[in-house]
């Protein structure tokens, strides 16, 4: 195992959570046309870092800085990692972080349509899973030998916690539609509103009886209660941010600029939403690798009015 490539992942993958952040500065800001040319900004490679110009182009540096990050990581998995399946999983975050940056572009060539904002947000989500799965991968971890558990229960976790993932990926995109759908000297859409709330409801009840399930049947395996726990806190915290985002994005229509603390609370909402699906794609991730579906044959029932031996 080489744990120099498991710690250049991680960096790796902390940067992209610094491009998500960056991107959610743009949006929040209003800055998305700050710039009206791509891939340069006013035909030049730096230009004057003014206004809405240093969230945007800062933005675009943060982005180009993360693709070469991802180019030196497949050139060391390729050179360094064995195994096959892992050194592709490494070109199909190449390929997101390249379509990443197209659809940015897209999205100021076509000034700011809705659906192509929302699929760039969505991607960089994916594109975060993609890098986190990478990391786990690459842990020293994963390749120690652990005696495989088999499942008990009427919901395997296996099920729990890939349900629980599809769930956060879908409020993702619910944030995503929500955010890019006014910009901040408007009010929010009600009904996307009331779609988003329902949504962190049902993500609640998922993740939080996925966790619960994995403290009382594997209270013992930290390697599995671990990323519980803290998608757990993580979860706790989402909720109370998304009550006060709402709050202070209530008020900033009425403001001249956007007010300070819509905008930090608005990014640590979006940023602590990226670290939930993180924690729980470790979760799920871990599940699979430690626990196995129990093989006993489903018991059949008799017909009515059959006799017993």
């Amino acid at each position: 195992m080489n744990l120099a490539l498991h710690r250049f992942t991680l960096f790796v993958t902390g940067a992209t959570l610094i491009l998500i952040l960056a991107g959610a500065l743009v949006t929040s800001h209003d800055a998305g046309l700050a710039v009206p040319d791509w891939p340069l900004s006013f035909g030049k490679l730096f230009p004057e870092m003014q206004g809405n110009v240093f969230w945007e182009h800062g933005h675009r540096l943060i982005a180009a800085t993360v693709g070469i990050l991802v180019i030196i990581l497949n050139i060391w998995l390729w050179r360094r990692e064995k195994r096959l399946w892992v050194r592709r999983l490494g070109l199909v975050a190449l390929g997101a972080v390249i379509a990443q940056g197209l659809l940015g572009g897209l999205t100021v060539k076509l000034l700011l349509p809705l659906a192509v904002s929302a699929m760039h947000a969505t991607l960089a989500q994916l594109f975060f899973c993609t890098m986190v799965s990478l990391s786990v991968f690459t842990a020293p971890g994963w390749r120690e030998p652990r005696e495989s558990k088999e499942e008990k229960g009427s919901q395997t976790l296996r099920y729990l916690c890939v349900l629980s993932a599809g769930a956060i990926l879908a409020q993702l995109v619910l944030g995503a539609v929500l955010r890019h759908s006014a910009t901040w000297d408007k009010y929010l859409p009600v009904n996307l509103l009331v779609l988003h709330i329902t949504g962190a409801l049902a993500v609640t009840m998922l993740l939080g009886g996925t966790i619960i399930t994995v403290i009382r049947r594997h209270a013992r395996e930290k390697y599995l209660t671990r990323p519980a726990t803290i998608a757990a806190g993580l979860l706790i915290l989402q909720l109370f941010l998304g009550l006060a985002a709402y709050l202070t994005r209530q008020a900033s229509p009425n403001a001249p600029q956007p007010r300070n603390p819509m905008v930090g609370i608005t990014v640590a909402h979006v940023a602590c939403g990226a670290l939930v699906f993180a924690a729980t794609i470790v979760l799920t991730l871990r599940v699979f690798r430690l626990l196995k579906e129990s093989r006993e044959p489903a018991r059949r029932l008799k017909p009515l009015g059959a006799e017993t031996s």
